[in-house]
């Protein structure tokens, strides 16, 4: 098997759709066995049973809430058993939006995205970087999904951009941590991708970001996924607590 993650376990959250669900793909023709996790138990299989038809490996679905550090644990326990060895490239893409102008937004949807983009980011490093310092191996590679959101801010998305912000800079701590153990931590920082988060905005909006995008043109998920990949591969063996952007240079 070739490739540049060729033989390493490969753990993607958000798989079900979208940037995660495009990280599985990739990371599946670079040669990993990928563990596809997503709260959407369904979209998790689907993607796994797509990717397992075009490269057949012992890929592997399983339901998480990444919010829930006793789902998370549970997680960790079900990938112990099937594989023996914790995964030493951990893909963080598990990620919600609830926008709403800061005078309208609930403490409910404030808290909610934060739960679910910076604790649940925060709960799969701490439990599978211990996973990985436990079991001896001295190498791994964590991706956070952050976003250019968390850098620039926007209207109605106070929460998101605050949660997001937060796994930018929790990645660069871990980071200078988790050096001494040979396992690095970046995160992406995308700008205006296809995917399901983003077709609810409204076409105005659309065509207003449009113009602030240097490449005229919105992302594709894959486009993020392949970046991903490389910052989980060897070929980046000395990028660490770094933020990409990958936003067509907005």
């Amino acid at each position: 098997m070739s490739g540049i993650v060729a033989g390493k376990l490969a753990f993607v959250s958000g798989a079900a759709s979208g940037i995660g669900r495009a990280t599985c793909q990739v990371l599946a023709r670079e040669g990993a066995v990928v563990i596809g996790a997503d709260k959407n138990k369904k979209g998790a299989q689907e993607t796994i049973e797509n990717i397992s038809k075009l490269h057949q490996n012992n890929h592997f679905s399983v339901e998480i809430s990444v919010s829930d550090s006793k789902s998370v644990q549970n997680v960790l326990q079900q990938i112990m058993q099937q594989y023996k060895k914790p995964p030493s490239i951990v893909i963080n893409c598990a990620g919600i939006t609830r926008d709403n102008f800061l005078l309208k937004l609930s403490e409910e949807d404030f808290n909610e995205v934060i739960d679910v983009n910076l604790k649940g980011t925060f709960l799969v490093v701490q439990t599978f970087a211990k996973a990985l310092v436990d079991s001896g191996i001295n190498s791994g590679s964590f991706v956070n999904m952050a976003s250019i959101i968390g850098k620039i801010g926007n209207m109605g998305q106070t929460n998101y951009a605050a949660s997001k912000a937060g796994v930018e800079l929790f990645t660069k701590s871990a980071a200078k941590e988790f050096g001494k153990f040979g396992i690095r931590c970046n995160s992406v920082l995308p700008g205006f991708i296809l995917t399901p988060m983003t077709e609810t905005i409204p076409d105005k909006v659309k065509m207003k970001l449009l113009s602030t995008i240097a490449c005229n043109r919105y992302g594709k998920p894959e486009e993020v996924a392949e970046v991903i990949a490389f910052l989980a591969s060897d070929k980046s063996s000395y990028v660490n607590g770094a933020s990409i952007e990958v936003t067509g240079g907005m």
